[in-house]
């Protein structure tokens, strides 16, 4: 792992500037935190978050509305792959329902950088209820611009 933008190698932590990256993208995410998501970790190349499924968010099954369980899985990818502290967006997403969810379920998202180098990066997501079952799977693949997130805090490769 390389460190640009900062005077000494061993003044930059990785997992501090995955966590303070994360924390200042958190502060502008309105959209994660009106639908109630929690940020529970993240480190270079790694992020969990969680939310509870609630009434607002049901289709006309009464099941979780699968665009609100991207939603989630996207957050995750969002915060792993900008855990770099270089400003990284969505080349391409997608994603398998594999179960339903329900009212009250508390849903987690667990992201994990697959592949990453040079600009490019390839996350998989795995989205579980509280009892551990798979809601779904997503595969983003991030596309990194280079400018920094956190400006004043070091980039990593």
């Amino acid at each position: 792992m390389s460190v640009q933008d900062s005077d000494s190698v061993e003044e930059a932590d990785p997992a501090r500037v995955a966590s303070e990256t994360a924390h200042q993208m958190w502060d502008a995410d309105t959209a994660s935190r009106s639908l109630g998501m929690q940020l529970i970790s993240v480190r270079p190349g790694y992020a969990k978050l969680s939310m509870t499924v609630r009434a607002d968010m049901l289709n006309g099954f009464k099941t979780m509305h699968g665009g609100l369980t991207f939603t989630l899985a996207d957050s995750a990818f969002a915060f792993a792959c900008n855990s770099y502290n270089k400003l990284t967006v969505a080349q391409s997403c997608d994603i398998d329902f594999t179960n339903a969810a329900h009212e009250g379920d508390v849903l987690t998202a667990e992201c994990n950088e697959a592949f990453h180098r040079g600009r490019s990066g390839i996350y998989d997501v795995t989205v579980t209820n509280q009892d551990g079952v798979v809601i779904a799977l997503f595969r983003g693949k991030s596309r990194t611009l280079g400018k920094p997130v956190a400006p004043g805090l070091p980039q990593f490769d």
